[in-house]
């Protein structure tokens, strides 16, 4: 116990120098999990090589306290620099290694970052925001779980995220699947940001897990002794399969001078003269001279004998032996799932004559909602590996029928794929897009798709925005989710403006990685779905909820044409007139469109113009230009109306003035389909009037503007 008792005065004088290095970071919470992290690795109860970090075999491991960055750099660079003095090899590329004289550049931008990114050492996620972390964490053990792995999740986490929705949502319904492989050790230092987290929870803490079924321990988490015990029975487990909680009483910001024990301590360095009367205190005779870290750091360092190195090179060789073989695991996996298609998910691509179930005749009425329910499926039972579930909605965005293949996961029912998550969109996107920035032994990568209303997207969109970032900071893992953004438009009219989907579409268009789909019809739908599989991108694909027909088609607007985010679906007629073009998204504004074609075509020369995804547009744009002029040429803007059955935003970059859209800019009222259409101006009438005054204007400033050339 010496041993790791010196180990915890390194590791909070590291944590320390490291705040003063970049004058900003947490050191109280990283302080109070000192004595966690160590006994878990010196325990050896966590299969983990930091010579090969990212081993598919690996327990992962997940900060959802992922603001503790100083106490996770300072143990990395602490077991770096015994590997580096031990003269153990290792590739600094591939472990991606934090060494002392990195942890100066701490909160630079090329230095160790402020939260924790998925692709350091001991970090499997990209976290932050308080209690998502522990969604992701969830996200990996169910897959694991469900594959037939043994591995273990560990989540290290902070008290006041239990305050945080998101985290009932997670510790509910791992408890319900029986998620045992699950490990959180938990900072109970009682201090949020704000004060005692006792302000915001008055009941006992430790209902909070009870109460949902999870296993608790607690302990003191300063004492090592019984840490380590804590650890091993873990790392067994209980007979009753249910995730464990480590639940260690600690002292925040313990050891930080006059912030510890306060809410303080949570994200502020001290002044530096009791930064150096700290460090003294700690034992580290530092210079004292303000600006120069390093010295302090190697005054740390050079605490360090050979023995203190021995112990940590022995530990984490321990660590390493924990870590089976990939052929074994991948053996396991096959003998679990036996019978299935062990197949990557992401490998799977669009068959070059459609399975009949994929495919719907022309004229025929059917929802995009099931077409995407018979993809869905096609998927699941094409690869193990797909995970699907919605908000306590399957039934109304059709996840339903693939949930059913292998069934939904519970405890007797292990190796299901389908994910009850109940009403708890947030939980339900950010395990679900977590998960799949998970490569498994063997190299399968999951993939997953959930979905809930278009009006709900909203909801979601902080867990997709956290996802997303996993996924641009380690490319090499980034993880495919399709998100059903279901019972889109006012098609949902009589539920009322709570229900209709008018203005999600703004917030997913603004996130770098991944795109807004809106298919037409139910052939677009399949085309799409499996053009964004192929693609690997993160999409969030707009359905309908009633029946409308399949387009007629021919060779110039075949169904295929939607990947390119527009198409003509109707070209000009030529036929002396002046030219207008129509981009419309959305089927009943298309049908209703058709109804007055006639009135508009004696007033003008029209164009169809079908919008699916304005992002795709503009990346064909870049790719082909000379397809996307043949489409859409930029000039045209000047001669269109752009109509959307939801936020007239979504097709701005079709007109060249704002006054040309027209959609769903304000709440409506209850009422059938055609009555909300006709009070947002959208029935035939109020489109018909809308744009033949709106030709009037455009052909009349054309004209005044072309007279003097």
């Amino acid at each position: 116990m010496k041993k790791m008792e010196k180990l915890a005065k390194i590791l909070r004088g590291l944590i320390f120098a490291t705040v003063e290095a970049g004058q900003s970071g947490h050191p109280g919470g990283s302080s109070s999990k000192v004595e966690q992290l160590l006994a878990l690795i010196c325990g050896a109860y966590i299969a983990f090589d930091p010579a090969d970090p990212k081993n598919p075999g690996r327990d992962r491991f997940v900060w959802s306290a992922g603001h503790c960055t100083p106490l996770l750099f300072s143990a990395l660079a602490l077991i770096y620099e015994v590997m580096r003095r031990s003269g153990r090899q290792f590739s600094q590329a591939v472990t991606k290694a934090v060494f002392p004289e990195n942890l100066v550049r701490f909160r630079h931008v090329d230095g160790p970052q402020g939260h924790a990114e998925n692709y350091y050492p001991l970090s499997d996620a990209t976290t932050g925001p308080s209690g998502h972390g522990l969604s992701i964490a969830g996200g990996m053990a169910i897959t694991h779980q469900s594959c037939g792995l043994d591995t273990k999740v560990w989540v290290m986490m902070g008290d006041a995220e239990s305050e945080e929705g998101i985290s009932y949502e997670a510790r509910n319904i791992l408890a319900a699947v029986g998620a045992k492989n699950l490990i959180v050790s938990l900072d109970y230092n009682h201090f949020g940001i704000d004060g005692n987290i006792n302000e915001v929870i008055s009941s006992p803490y430790v209902n909070h897990w009870l109460g949902m079924g999870w296993n608790v321990i607690e302990v003191d988490g300063h004492n090592f002794v019984q840490l380590l015990e804590a650890y091993k029975l873990a790392a067994k487990g209980f007979k009753n399969n249910a995730p464990v909680l480590v639940l260690a009483h600690t002292i925040k910001g313990k050891h930080y001078g006059s912030k510890e024990n306060s809410n303080s301590s949570h994200g502020s360095p001290v002044k530096y003269d009791e930064y150096v009367e700290i460090m003294k205190k700690l034992g580290f005779d530092v210079p004292g001279s303000e600006g120069n870290v390093m010295r302090d750091i190697e005054v740390v360092l050079n605490s360090i004998n050979s023995d203190d190195e021995k112990f940590v090179e022995s530990k984490i060789k321990m660590c390493a032996k924990n870590i089976k073989f990939e052929t074994v695991l991948v053996a396991s996996i096959k003998k679990s799932l036996n019978g299935r298609p062990i197949l990557n998910p992401r490998n799977l691509r669009r068959p070059k004559v459609l399975p009949a179930e994929l495919q719907f005749k022309e004229g025929e009425k059917i929802s995009t909602r099931k077409a995407a329910q018979a993809w869905i499926k096609w998927m699941m039972e094409n690869s193990t590996f797909v995970y699907a579930g919605a908000g306590d909605l399957s039934g109304s965005v059709l996840t339903n029928a693939a949930e059913n293949v292998y069934g939904i996961i519970t405890p007797k029912n292990k190796f299901g794929r389908g994910i009850r998550f109940g009403i708890a969109e947030q939980n339900m996107a950010m395990m679900s897009a977590g998960l799949t920035q998970d490569i498994l032994p063997g190299g399968f990568q999951p993939v997953s798709i959930f979905g809930t209303y278009a009006t709900f997207m909203t909801m979601v969109g902080n867990c997709v925005r956290l996802a997303l970032i996993g996924n641009h900071t380690k490319p090499e893992t980034s993880g495919f989710f399709v998100m059903l953004a279901s019972h889109d438009g006012p098609e949902t009219g009589e539920d009322g403006p709570t229900h209709h989907g008018t203005d999600w579409m703004s917030l997913y268009l603004a996130m770098p990685g991944i795109k807004v789909y809106k298919p037409m019809d139910a052939n677009e739908t399949i085309e799409m779905l499996f053009y964004a599989l192929e693609k690997g991108e993160p999409i969030v694909i707009s359905l309908s909820r009633p029946d409308a027909p399949v387009l007629l088609r021919n060779k110039i607007n075949s169904a295929v044409e939607a990947i390119n985010g527009a198409y003509v679906y109707k070209n000009y007629a030529n036929n002396n007139k002046q030219k207008l073009a129509l981009a419309i998204s959305g089927s009943k504004v298309l049908e209703n469109t058709l109804q007055i074609l006639p009135a508009l075509q004696s007033a003008c020369d029209i164009k169809i113009l079908v919008v699916t995804s304005p992002q795709l547009f503009r990346e064909l744009k870049i790719k082909n230009p000379k397809k996307a002029d043949s489409i859409f040429a930029d000039d045209e803007k000047k001669r269109a109306i752009a109509l959307h059955n939801g936020w007239s935003g979504f097709l701005n970059s079709f007109v060249s003035s704002e006054d040309r859209l027209f959609g769903v800019d304000q709440y409506l009222k209850s009422g059938k389909a055609d009555e909300v259409y006709e009070l947002a101006g959208l029935d035939p009438e109020g489109l018909k009037r809308k744009i033949l005054e709106k030709i009037k204007n455009i052909f009349y400033a054309f004209r005044t503007h072309r007279a003097p050339l």
